[in-house]
């Protein structure tokens, strides 16, 4: 590894990346971009989605490659053939996206492809392989994860710590950290923080990317904001400043409310949803709330409390082991097929295995949801009409891509979340069910995303928000629902006066 053969130098220049540029198709993702990278240095790469963060990062990486540029790495040319071949020379990078595998154990998944240092006579040794699993994840820091125990059986964020633990195990000299902490819980997110101070400590480097500007401005020594493909300007830690750095993102200030301005609760007096003594074995236990018309109701708690579990029950996508839940005419919500006939939507934490299909355009994501709003009968599709009503999605939501057609997983974050938003929305779900509904998207499509759910609560909808962040809980629900254990321990209205600190002990 390159980490034995040359003393760590507290900043001794560990990379540098001039002139690059890269182009998919008619859109430019990099003009000329430049950035130099030291040695103990936490460098924070913030910006709008499509800003080009993931796509100067994935170059580095070795995921893909520029159309032009140069790039040196500890002062030869860096030209690395694939990921593989990157990080075992001495830089990695934990993906915004999955990057395991469902249908092996977490021992396969953290030593794929040399699983023959555990093999004799072509047989695995499972008991010395699941034993060095387990040894990486107790190296970060990760206790309730076993070697032997099946990848699809995990949730969203251990699968993350697995990815986490598979390129930290090669002890790269760069660590590159793509909207990870999205996925995280606190717990998670204080591992992955752990790590990082260890990389700074052992003069070592990060290039850390987030949408969280006070987790960014906490963690980074430096902070290089990229819009539209360029670099706009690198500031250094005594320079930080949060409206500035907002500004340089989105090339202008701010205009309108972030979250609402106003601070009293309204709602209808219609119950539109009823959960009523819910129980999920091992997630959620004996939980009764009611959500009005007109009314965002916030969820909030750690990763595990059993909210995401319950937002499932709700669209019928979990069932649960008793308990019901029962919509205004009476009906009971026992499957998915039942909520979109009675115009629920849902919005998934994992976007891209449960609310998206990836290979697919994002006229067919769009579309698959609203037939009734434009198919003749609810049966004959007339192309015409189906293009009409995509495009009014991508025109009502700012979605960002080059046609109708575009496949879906090229684009960035912020504009599939859009997506999952227009196939929802557009076909006028009267209740939408949001499960962490700006995870991994950039301030200005947040705020995009607030204003749509004022504007749809003014229109008597009701929104079930279900979040890991405590700001936008405080900054938009009418009421917020506190969970622990898979219990309900604290209601709260809105308030201007409610704090974090109040919350949190409900929480914990």
């Amino acid at each position: 590894m390159v980490s034995s053969v040359r003393e760590r130098k507290n900043g001794e220049v560990l990379l540098t990346v001039s002139d690059m540029t890269k182009t998919f198709g008619p859109v430019t993702a990099l003009k000329n971009v430049g950035m130099t990278l030291k040695r103990g240095d936490v460098l924070g790469l913030i910006g709008e989605n499509g800003s080009g963060k993931s796509t100067v990062s994935s170059i580095i990486a070795g995921m893909q490659t520029a159309d032009s540029g140069n790039m040196t790495f500890l002062g030869e040319k860096w030209e690395p053939q694939s990921m593989l071949d990157a990080l075992e020379n001495g830089v990695g990078m934990i993906v915004q996206e999955s990057g395991t595998i469902a249908g092996v154990s977490v021992a396969e998944n953290i030593f794929l492809g040399e699983l023959s240092q555990f093999s004799k006579f072509g047989i695995v040794n499972r008991k010395n392989l699941n034993e060095a699993a387990n040894s990486v994840l107790r190296n970060i820091g990760v206790e309730n994860v076993t070697g032997e125990m099946p990848m699809a059986a995990l949730d969203f964020q251990a699968r993350k710590l697995i990815e986490i633990a598979k390129v930290v195990m090669k002890e790269p000299e760069i660590l590159i950290v793509d909207e990870t902490t999205t996925a995280l819980s606190q717990h998670g997110r204080e591992v992955l923080y752990k790590i990082i101070d260890r990389y700074r400590a052992e003069n070592r480097a990060v290039i850390f990317i987030s949408h969280d500007l006070d987790e960014i401005l906490e963690v980074c020594d430096t902070l290089t904001v990229l819009r539209d493909g360029n670099m706009i300007r690198t500031f250094e830690k005594s320079e930080f400043d949060a409206d500035d750095i907002r500004t340089s993102m989105i090339g202008r200030e701010m205009q309108g409310d972030y979250y609402r301005s106003d601070f009293v609760p309204t709602r209808e007096d219609e119950i539109a949803l009823k959960v009523d003594n819910v129980v999920v074995s091992g997630h959620v236990n004996g939980v009764s709330v009611e959500v009005h018309r007109g009314e965002i109701l916030g969820i909030g708690g750690l990763s595990h409390c059993g909210m995401h579990t319950l937002g499932k029950v709700m669209f019928g996508a979990v069932a649960p082991d008793s308990g019901k839940v029962v919509l205004s005419d009476g009906t009971e919500v026992k499957n998915e097929f039942v909520a979109m006939k009675k115009m629920l939507g849902y919005v998934s934490k994992d976007r891209d295995n449960e609310s998206l299909i990836l290979s697919a355009s994002v006229k067919d994501n769009i579309a698959v949801a609203g037939m009734e709003k434009y198919a003749v009968n609810n049966f004959i599709i007339l192309d015409g009409r189906e293009k009409k009503y995509v495009d009014g999605q991508i025109d009502s939501l700012s979605i960002k891509c080059s046609s109708r057609n575009q496949a879906v997983q090229t684009l960035s974050g912020g504009n599939k979340q859009k997506v999952v938003f227009g196939k929802w929305v557009g076909r006028g779900s009267e209740i939408l069910i949001l499960d962490c509904p700006t995870r991994g998207v950039d301030i200005g499509v947040k705020q995009a995303m607030y204003q749509l759910m004022v504007k749809l609560k003014g229109e008597g909808k009701s929104i079930v928000m279900i979040s890991e962040e405590l700001p936008e809980l405080i900054g938009m629900s009418d009421r917020l629902v506190i969970m622990k254990d898979g219990k309900v321990t604290k209601e709260f209205q809105r308030s201007k006066d409610l704090s974090d600190a109040e919350i949190i002990k409900y929480m914990i």
